[in-house]
């Protein structure tokens, strides 16, 4: 069963542009000249009831603006969207009853009152019952460590425990499917690690559907098995995270360090065969070799290296997600 249905998304807002001078002022105050700019371009996809989904782009890629279309913020310009089974416009009173929303620049948490105070009426708002609230409740508090900050106003709290508070808000009425837009923005590594164990215990407990929009692509790898890459308001990638690895991270890069003094042209001639492009980190005195992921290349340019020098320590490492993700925006697909 699919949580979300999309189909040949679009959304387009009109960008107005003001003229030059004394009377294009004037002619501004009856016409305005303005442009179609899309923002989201004809998109299809769907997500699976319990997936947990990255949804990755640039700045202005379209991320934001299709968050806001799926929870019903915005109307689309045309195509079609099914969210739990409901239009998100047309059935809109149901249809929040059934999603949580973690927008990380925006609270919906009262700014003046205690936090559970702003659980108390997100309560009434959403009907739930109090054993409901209470056995739920329990478990969503203790797992994020937020008791200590229920009788505190949210303006006391610091980002990361409003953070917190914010995504035990969403979760009040244990909604099916949850959408996270950035919600780890500028959070410290250990509140980052906190919230990410938690999303996975709902994921697991309870089938909890999430779509995340992040830049910290370090999100993503600990809890998305499959991305959606968007693009100047284009689907570029939907695919699994591990394929995209596969496909794109190409090449490896070995590290050397020495305990006696090495020569660069000396190890370029070692593996002058073996396609191993050599780069030399002079305040560190670092070597390493750039080459593809054939294995036993690999281990020759290793075993050559080893051979000619003593060794203090030596490392492989492969392109990041972060890398993969950046080269292909660059240079593209192909």
């Amino acid at each position: 069963m699919n949580a979300i249905e999309v189909n040949g998304l679009r959304k387009e807002f009109k960008a107005y542009s003001s003229r030059s001078g004394l009377s294009g002022a004037f002619r501004d105050l009856f016409t305005r000249n303005y442009k179609i700019v899309p923002a989201v371009n004809d998109i299809s996809f769907n997500v699976k009831q319990g997936e947990m989904v990255g949804y990755i782009g640039e700045n202005g890629a379209g991320k934001s603006t299709t968050i806001k279309m799926l929870t019903g913020i915005l109307t689309p310009t045309t195509g079609g969207i099914i969210v739990n089974g409901m239009n998100p416009h047309k059935e809109r009173e149901r249809f929040v009853q059934t999603i949580g929303v973690v927008f990380g620049q925006r609270s919906q948490l009262w700014w003046d009152i205690a936090v559970q105070e702003s659980f108390r009426l997100l309560k009434k708002v959403y009907k739930v019952s109090d054993a409901h609230y209470n056995e739920h409740m329990d478990h969503v508090i203790k797992t994020l460590d937020i008791e200590p900050l229920l009788d505190k106003p949210v303006r006391k709290l610091s980002l990361g425990q409003r953070m917190r508070c914010e995504l035990a808000a969403a979760l009040i009425h244990n909604p099916p499917l949850l959408f996270l837009d950035e919600p780890t923005i500028g959070l410290d590594v250990l509140v980052k690690l906190k919230i990410r164990e938690f999303l996975k215990e709902i994921n697991e407990k309870y089938n909890t559907t999430i779509l995340l929009t992040t830049h910290d692509l370090t999100d993503i790898e600990a809890l998305c098995e499959r991305v959606i890459m968007l693009d100047e308001g284009n689907i570029i990638y939907d695919g699994a995270l591990k394929s995209l690895k596969e496909k794109w991270g190409e090449g490896k890069e070995i590290s050397f360090e020495f305990l006696e003094k090495a020569d660069l042209q000396h190890l370029e001639a070692l593996t002058n065969d073996l396609e191993a492009k050599w780069e030399l980190d002079e305040k560190d005195q670092i070597f390493t070799a750039v080459t593809g992921d054939d294995e036993e290349a690999v281990s020759q340019i290793i075993a050559r290296t080893v051979a000619a020098y003593k060794v203090r320590d030596v490392k492989i490492n492969e392109p990041s997600t972060e890398e993969i993700i950046r080269n292909i925006y660059e240079k593209g697909m192909a």
